[in-house]
């Protein structure tokens, strides 16, 4: 008998159609964020949580965005202002909040 394989694209899709896995994925990339700098990995981290939580279109019914809009502020080279960010997490039933940095991260 033959075994069917998932992709890892697959694989992690399926793990982040869960709200609460997915959650946590987006929390640990603004983590590495904020450690890095590194905006291509945390758009990519967004992006796959909107498309396995109903996918592009789906997120711009749900933000009020364009599809064209959502597809450039995601893309590997997307600079998304901030009140895009807002609209994307909202589509995807999220809010960002400020949180009080740990004692010496000040300035960093």
């Amino acid at each position: 008998m033959a075994r069917t394989y998932r992709t890892l694209d697959d694989h992690l899709k399926a793990k982040l159609a869960d709200r609460d896995r997915a959650r946590g994925y987006l929390q640990l990339a603004i983590e590495e964020f904020e450690e890095d700098g590194d905006m291509e990995a945390f758009l990519t981290a967004l992006r796959s949580v909107a498309q396995a939580q109903g996918g592009i279109a789906h997120l711009a019914e749900q933000s009020g965005l364009s599809r064209q809009h959502l597809y450039k502020a995601l893309s590997e080279h997307g600079n998304p202002q901030l009140g895009t960010l807002s609209r994307i997490l909202r589509g995807l039933g999220y809010r960002i909040r400020l949180e009080e940095a740990a004692p010496g991260l000040q300035g960093a």
